[in-house]
């Protein structure tokens, strides 16, 4: 037997591929930096938008996004390489977890991995490169929390930072003009929820129409639907019931169900005992004396016909996400069923409140708005614009800047922007450099660098001389200044105090965990396996 001609043993698929060290560790290298690198241009105040545009079914209308949104980005391109995906991944992650701060937190990954590829190159094993990167990100971590600043004890300093950290975080989006603006708005809906961070009670509306200086922070809640016909248009003081119940009994709706009749007056019997069933239910309703009614599904005219006559507010196919929000607002349950027998002893079902109901118009569309609610912390902010584009972006914008306040309120702490913190922990990380012997110490210096890059291509997006800018604001801090940090609308070294750029302490540090993790997976990498994907049988 002659075994020569196939020394190795087949353990794939023939249709499974594998790529082992170098060529693996290419692959990885390539995405993540591909990945990084896309989303680049769209760091700091003066980055670009992309317009991410969906080809699918031609016949379909290809929908459009315009924004510079890390995360929107990312989730929206479809890509094969599994070390971009982990990107995508933390990208993901760090708008889940704060907000902001995704396209840094792609940024910084990919740099790390730029400094890792040199690194290999030079034969070094990517074992001690990790070595040395924790090192580093643990002293760059000390670093950050020792720079980070507590106001939280006076409450007007307080708020001036919450305004700076809205100010920072919408000057690198689509309201940077209006950012004085917005940033009020945001701080605004964001203090009201007195530290429960519960973001269903801020709710977004988007109103094409007016320009973006015309949006507008309503109390209360503001509910896009419309009054029933023949109700009051107005409430004082009203018990507000919300239920999630059918209203639609009063016609014969048996599906594919066959009923034999010997004449058309069995089919009215039918339909007035489906009637008075209907009917029943609006009695229980009435029972529990409400002023308004409101349910989460379709109401059909005979039940509506009921309740306008005893003069209830009756408005139906509530905002169907937002029922919840709506029943914590008022104070209310959401009731399905209102027969007495289903109560327990002593326990009513909660009827919502507020101080008054109303239509208003907001551009061409009625609104119902509820005042003076139970619970205060509730708001509306709604934004008007030229265009549903630019309405969507304004409200990621908005949101992104909500979401960072909600964890500076969290966490209360805050360091300075215009990457101030960047420089600190790199200057922090060289010097533990120095101390340090054998390969670890490339390692750590590479660290450094990455973290240098930061500030530079936001120097370089804004196009300015970035190398020289970035090196004053290096002396400018090692010697001494801490509140040194870059101007980018002037294109220098500024104190960021005076300027009121302030950053949440908890988006600086989740991107740099985020990022050292996630370099530190896509290095331990040496293979890459595609399995074959499984045929159906009979082809």
């Amino acid at each position: 037997m002659d075994m020569v001609g196939n020394v190795l043993p087949q353990v794939f698929n023939e249709n499974a591929s594998e790529d082992k060290g170098e060529l693996a560790r290419m692959q990885s290298f390539v995405g993540a930096i591909a990945v990084a690198d896309l989303v680049k241009t769209t760091l700091g105040p003066k980055g670009m938008d992309k317009i991410l545009q969906s080809v699918g079914d031609p016949t379909a209308k290809k929908s459009i996004t315009v924004t510079n949104d890390g995360a929107t980005i990312l989730r929206s391109i479809h890509v094969d390489n599994p070390a971009a995906k982990i990107l995508i991944d933390i990208s993901k992650c760090q708008d889940e977890e704060v907000g902001d701060g995704t396209t840094t937190v792609a940024v910084l990954a990919g740099e790390l991995l730029r400094e890792a590829e040199k690194l290999v190159n030079q034969k070094i094993h990517p074992q001690i490169i990790i070595l040395g990167w924790r090192q580093a990100r643990d002293v760059a971590l000390k670093t950050l929390r020792e720079a980070a600043m507590d106001h939280s004890e006076d409450l007007e300093q307080f708020r001036i930072d919450l305004k700076n950290i809205a100010m920072t975080t919408l000057s690198s989006k689509l309201l940077l003009e209006d950012r004085e603006h917005f940033s009020d708005l945001a701080v605004s809906a964001v203090l009201r929820l007195k530290g429960s961070g519960n973001l269903d009670y801020i709710k977004l509306i988007k109103k094409p129409g007016g320009t973006l200086k015309d949006s507008f922070l309503a109390d209360g809640f503001i509910l896009e639907k419309s009054i029933s016909t023949g109700c009051p248009r107005r409430k004082e003081k009203p018990r507000i019931l919300i239920a999630n119940t059918p209203m639609d009994h009063d016609k014969i709706k048996i599906f594919g169900s066959k009923v034999r009749v010997d004449s058309m007056l069995k089919v009215a019997e039918i339909e007035e005992a489906e009637k008075m069933k209907m009917k029943k239910k609006v009695d229980q309703i009435l029972a529990l004396k409400p002023d308004v009614f409101i349910n989460r599904q379709l109401i059909y005219n005979y039940p509506e016909q009921l309740l306008a006559e005893k003069g209830i507010m009756v408005i139906e196919h509530a905002d169907f996400d937002g029922t919840e929000r709506l029943a914590a607002v008022l104070g209310a349950d959401i009731l399905s069923t209102f027969s007495e027998s289903n109560f327990s002893e002593g326990h009513q079902p909660r009827l919502g409140y507020c101080e008054t109901i109303e239509e208003i118009m907001i551009g061409e569309d009625k609104v119902i708005k509820f005042s003076g609610t139970k619970a205060g912390e509730a708001c509306s902010i709604v934004l008007r614009g030229s265009g549903s584009h630019i309405l969507d972006e304004a409200e990621r914008s908005l949101h992104d800047a909500i979401c960072v306040l909600v964890s500076a309120v969290k966490s209360h702490r805050v360091v300075y922007g215009g990457g101030n913190s960047e420089i600190r922990m790199s200057l922090a990380v060289e010097e533990l450099a120095k101390t340090v012997k054998g390969k670890q110490a490339l390692a750590i210096q590479s660290y450094a660098h990455a973290l240098k890059q930061l500030p530079t291509i936001i120097a370089d997006n804004a196009g300015y001389d970035s190398a020289e800018i970035v090196q004053n604001l290096r002396s400018e801090i090692y010697s001494g200044n801490l509140q040194a940090g870059l101007n980018m609308f002037q294109g220098q070294v500024d104190d960021m105090k005076t300027l009121g750029v302030t950053e949440c302490l908890r988006v600086k540090e989740q991107a740099l965990l985020s990022a050292s993790e996630a370099a530190e997976l896509i290095l331990r990498v040496d293979e890459i396996i595609r399995c074959a994907p499984r045929r159906r049988e009979g082809q």
